[in-house]
């Protein structure tokens, strides 16, 4: 391909909407405009990039035993009545009525479509197990979208999903696509980390991300220093740790309440008192779906996990009471709350468990309890992991690992569904004995545009992108300084249709442009390997190549050029 036959508009200034590297570079580079918020064009050099990224994803999957089809982006809204997601999806679901006044929504997954298909398909135990998967155009109406392709609102997903007679086998499929996306990721050149999740939206009871490691990732994960544990941080477990062994001889302090005007938070509190923020107890207040108030607590240095506080106490929301709702319930002004006396249910982290010497709020505005002793001063109605996990904290599942903290980007998830929407939607299969079961099915998603910002943020430089050469647009730039001057130009062209004969992926800038704008948009567009036609080269009858991540540059004999860069690549795509 020629550059000046491709619509590559570069941008020499940052557009004023980016907020992270990816968005910044792939408008900069003329991958992508946006067309309206989370919704983007996508230019020939980055459909290049995701058509890379589809066909190493179609391999693998087909690899794995997975067939390929396609299902419609709109589906009727009967399907989600059915699974009854309709009522909860929520505003990200992407609802309109056709001519006929029937409802209908765009899809932002496609569990329901593919359920119904299967049980309007599949009649006996002999058709299973079986694993379709499509890549096709989702569509979630994100209330912020942001960051680019890293969450817009219209985007690219490879999903799958497996139907099986019994659970075993499910867990088996859910253990091949668990490899087979190792294999996908590993092979489009990221660094990565698969992490135990929560099943959100999509269901089921067990769930795993695949998160490139990038600091401007949106998602906190923790992983342990001494095992392959690794968790999003809001499934993270945390390891519970006895309260140490009680003195008997010694009794704790006397409980005893002083005067904290004006001071309300922790940290000034904490000021105030001259003590430390893990010395104290802090009690939140949770609305939960059904209308109840539960005051939550957890140590003063600690946060409040709600995705562990939903499951605690079973219900499918918790939000913070506002204060008004707090007060009228409980007559006390949230900042001056704490367990001692209160008058709603309480759960308690278990780092609470056993805590002496403490402090809280007294219930009463401008006090506080000091010396609180928990096991003589108040008893929660439960015990349980409720909070965030931190760097240092015990690993949960070896004995002497310690957690580390992470930023990621979510391009990848596996669920174990079971029966959840077979069981709704009646989808069942004939067993040996001629009895109706329902199906166990598996879920597996990839975001394939997602993942083209992912590689993005974690691959780039000062001057542009550095695409990792399996899912490069082109593998390599041919750059003339000067393609009017002929002998440069003869050169350039002829290197340029040898490569194109050995197969090699190759973009020749025939621009009439000056060297350093070359020089300039080569490095932002992020091609991995660049060959410099130059006049006192050509003297000597050699090229440079350069290698874009690196920036390390070598003379090559014109006449070995085309062997030489055959190597490179294929040297690259072995290790």
């Amino acid at each position: 391909m020629r550059w000046s036959k491709t619509l590559i508009p570069t941008l020499k200034e940052v557009p004023a909407d980016a907020e992270v590297v990816s968005h910044k570079l792939l408008v900069r580079a003329g991958y992508i405009r946006q067309i309206s918020r989370g919704i983007y064009d996508y230019f020939p050099l980055a459909l290049k990039v995701i058509r890379k990224i589809e066909t190493i994803v179609r391999q693998e999957m087909d690899r794995a035993g997975a067939q390929e089809l396609l299902l419609p982006i709109s589906s009727p809204a009967e399907l989600w009545q059915e699974s009854g997601r309709w009522e909860v999806y929520g505003k990200e679901l992407l609802r309109f009525k056709d001519r006929h006044e029937r409802d209908f929504c765009l899809g932002p997954t496609h569990e329901e479509l593919i359920t119904d298909l299967v049980r309007r398909s599949v009649r006996s135990y002999r058709e299973l197990p079986i694993n379709l998967y499509q890549v096709q155009t989702k569509f979630r109406d994100e209330v912020r979208p942001r960051f680019g392709l890293m969450r817009g609102r219209e985007f690219i997903m490879k999903d799958a999903y497996s139907f099986h007679t019994d659970v075993e086998d499910c867990r088996r499929e859910y253990d091949n696509m668990y490899q087979t996306y190792k294999r996908i990721f590993s092979r489009c050149g990221l660094s990565y980390r698969p992490v135990e999740a929560d099943t959100g939206a999509i269901g089921g009871s067990l769930s795993h991300e695949f998160q490139v490691l990038a600091a401007s990732g949106e998602d906190a994960i923790v992983s342990c220093d001494g095992c392959e544990y690794a968790a999003n941080v809001e499934k993270a477990e945390v390891k519970g740790r006895p309260p140490a062994a009680r003195d008997i001889s010694q009794e704790s302090p006397k409980l005893n309440k002083v005067a904290t005007p004006g001071k309300k938070t922790v940290p000034e509190v904490a000021e105030l008192l001259k003590l430390p923020a893990n010395q104290f107890i802090k009690t939140l207040v949770y609305k939960t779906d059904g209308g109840d108030l539960i005051a939550a607590l957890v140590r003063g240095d600690h946060e409040i996990n709600e995705l562990k506080l939903r499951t605690v106490l079973g219900c499918r929301e918790v939000t913070l009471a506002d204060e008004t709702a707090v007060t009228a319930a409980t007559g006390v002004v949230p900042g001056y709350m704490g367990p001692i006396g209160l008058q709603l249910r309480i759960v308690a982290d278990l780092s609470v468990h056993g805590m002496r010497a403490a402090v809280t709020g007294a219930n009463e505005v401008n006090f506080h309890y000091i010396d609180i002793d928990q096991e003589r001063d108040f008893t929660p109605s439960a015990f349980a992991d409720l909070r965030l996990a931190v760097a240092g904290d015990p690993c949960p599942r070896c004995a002497s690992g310690k957690l580390q903290t992470h930023r990621g980007i979510e391009v990848g998830q596996v669920f174990y569904l079971g029966t959840k929407y077979s069981e709704k939607m009646g989808a069942t299969y004939l067993d040996a004995e001629g009895r109706e079961q329902a199906i166990e099915m598996g879920c597996y998603g990839i975001g394939i545009s997602r993942m083209v910002a992912a590689a993005v943020e974690q691959n780039h430089d000062a001057n542009g992108i550095i695409w990792p050469l399996s899912i490069a647009p082109f593998q390599v730039l041919v750059l003339p300084i000067n393609y009017k001057e002929e002998k440069l130009r003869d050169a350039a062209e002829k290197l340029y249709r040898d490569l194109q004969h050995a197969g090699v992926e190759v973009m020749l800038d025939d621009r009439d442009e000056r060297p350093g704008v070359k020089f300039k948009d080569a490095d932002l567009i992020g091609i991995p390997l660049r060959v410099t036609i130059g006049a006192k080269g050509l003297d000597k009858g050699c090229i440079e190549l350069r290698t874009r991540r690196d920036g390390t540059t070598d003379d090559v004999p014109l006449g070995d050029a085309v062997k030489t860069i055959v190597e490179k690549i294929a040297q690259a795509v072995q290790g």
